[in-house]
C-alpha cells in the first residue's frame, strides 16, 4: 500500500529540481561567500541569484531579502528587531490571538524584558477585524504583527487593511507568511507590509532556510551579532546549499503558483465535501478565505490523537494541528480562539495538500476518515450522548448541550 502525505503545512517534499541545484554546492562548490578568491565569488553569486529568486516570488526587491535559518528565526528577527530598534516606551506589540508560537513566545519574551502586547480577537471564521487592530495602535506600537494565512485553519487574514493605521502612528507592520509563500499570490507592495517572514520548505525547498523581507528603509536591530553578515542583521556564515535551493523552489514555486493553486483548491474542495458528509463534522475556519490546500475539520465525540493513529495505519499522514505542537496533547491554541469547546477542538483533523496531491488520494482520504471515524465513534460514550441529545458534561472544556 503506498503511503500518502496529507501534512504539508508541516513540511514539504523537497523538488527534485532542487535537491540537483543543491548538490554540487556541498562538493565543488563548497566556498565562503565572504571570501574575495573565486570559490568564494562562485559561492557569493549563487547566494545573490537566490536572493534575486526569493525577491521574485514576494514582488520585491533582491536588497530587501535577508536570509535567515527558517521562519521562527525570521520572525524573531522581525519583532525583536523592531522593539528594540525603537526609543525607550516604543516597545508595544499588537499581534492576534492566533499567531504560530514563534511570535506568540518571542512576544511572552519580549513582555518579561519590558514590552507590552494587545492581542487581537478572531472571529468563528479564524479572521480578525481591521477596525480593532486600529483602536489598539498607538504611538508607542512598535510593531504591529498578524500572519497572512493561519498554521492551522487556512484562514487568510486581510493584512493589506491594517497598512493605513500602522502608517499613521509610525509603527511597523509584520506578517509572517511562513503558511501562505507558494500557496497563494504574495505581492509585499500591494500588502503594505515592512516586514514578511518566509520559509523554504514550506514550499519544497528545504529545511533550515528561510527569508525575511524588510522594506527598504526600515530599520531593525540585529539578534546575532558577529561579521555582520546578511547586511549586518544575520551575522553568520551563509548555508550556501539550502539557499540556493530556497532559491530554486521559490522560482518553481512562482512559475507553477496559477496551476498548483487550481489543482489543490480543486481537490481541497473535493476532500472538504467528502468530510463534511460524515455525520455531524465541521468545517473548521473559512471556507471562502482559506488557503487552497487547507483542510480542518472537526468530528465531535472522538479524540483527534487516536483519530491520527488510525489514519495512519491506513497508510495516510495527517495531523490534529502544528506540527510544532503536536506532542503537547492540549487542544489548539487556534481552535480555541474559534470559539469552539476543549472537548471539540480535541476531535480535530487537518489534512493539507501540496502540488503533488492526487485525485486518488483524496479519495482514499475520505475512505479512511470515514472508517476511522466510525470506529472511534463506535467507542465513545461521548458519541452516545451527542446522539441522545444529552448535554455533554464532564469533559474537560465544559457543559454543550448540542454541537
Amino acid at each position: 500500500m503506498e503511503r500518502i502525505y496529507l501534512d504539508n503545512s508541516a513540511t514539504t517534499r523537497v523538488d527534485p529540481e532542487v535537491v540537483k541545484a543543491m548538490l554540487p554546492f556541498f562538493t565543488e562548490k563548497f566556498g565562503n561567500p565572504s571570501s574575495i578568491h573565486s570559490f568564494g565569488s562562485e559561492a557569493r553569486d549563487a547566494v545573490e541569484k537566490a536572493r534575486e529568486q526569493v525577491a521574485l516570488l514576494l514582488n520585491a526587491s533582491p536588497e530587501e531579502i535577508v536570509f535567515t535559518s527558517g521562519g521562527t528565526e525570521s520572525d524573531n528577527l522581525a519583532l525583536r528587531g523592531a522593539v528594540n530598534s525603537r526609543k525607550s516606551g516604543a516597545n508595544w506589540i499588537v499581534t492576534s490571538n492566533v499567531e504560530h508560537p514563534a511570535i506568540l513566545e518571542t512576544c511572552k519574551s519580549l513582555e518579561s524584558l519590558g514590552a507590552r502586547t494587545d492581542y487581537l480577537k478572531v472571529g468563528g471564521d479564524g479572521i480578525i477585524n481591521p477596525g480593532d487592530a486600529a483602536q489598539l495602535i498607538t504611538g508607542r506600537t512598535a510593531v504591529v504583527s498578524v500572519m497572512l494565512a493561519n498554521n492551522e485553519v487556512g484562514s487568510i487574514q486581510p493584512v493589506s487593511e491594517l497598512t493605513e493605521a500602522c502608517k499613521c502612528r509610525n509603527a511597523l507592520l509584520h506578517t509572517d507568511a511562513v503558511q501562505a509563500a507558494g500557496k497563494i499570490p504574495i505581492d509585499v507592495k500591494k500588502l503594505g507590509v515592512d516586514l514578511l517572514s518566509v520559509a523554504s520548505h514550506k514550499f519544497h525547498g528545504p529545511k533550515g532556510v528561510g527569508a525575511l523581507f524588510i522594506r527598504k528603509g526600515v530599520h531593525l536591530s540585529p539578534v546575532n551579532t558577529g561579521g555582520g553578515h546578511e547586511k549586518g542583521l544575520r551575522s553568520g556564515t551563509e548555508n550556501v546549499p539550502v539557499i540556493v535551493g530556497m532559491g530554486v523552489a521559490a522560482e518553481i514555486a512562482r512559475k507553477n503558483l496559477p496551476e498548483d493553486m487550481a489543482r489543490m483548491t480543486k481537490l481541497r474542495d473535493k476532500l472538504i465535501d467528502g468530510l463534511l458528509s460524515i455525520e455531524e463534522t465541521y468545517l473548521n475556519g473559512s471556507r471562502s478565505k482559506r488557503l487552497p490546500n487547507n483542510v480542518n475539520v472537526r468530528f465531535p465525540g472522538i479524540e483527534g490523537e487516536a483519530l491520527i493513529l488510525l489514519l495512519d495505519e491506513a497508510g495516510i499522514a495527517g495531523s490534529t494541528g502544528s506540527a510544532c505542537s503536536s506532542k503537547k496533547l492540549q487542544a489548539s491554541h487556534d481552535l480555541l480562539a474559534l470559539g469552539m469547546p476543549e472537548w471539540q477542538a480535541h476531535g480535530s483533523l487537518r489534512l493539507t495538500l501540496s502540488r503533488y496531491s492526487t485525485d486518488e488520494e483524496i479519495s482514499r482520504a475520505i475512505d479512511a476518515t470515514k472508517e476511522a471515524v466510525s470506529r472511534l465513534r463506535a467507542m465513545s460514550p461521548v458519541w452516545r450522548k451527542i446522539k441522545a441529545g444529552e448535554p455533554v458534561v464532564g469533559v474537560k472544556g465544559g457543559e454543550h448541550g448540542h454541537v
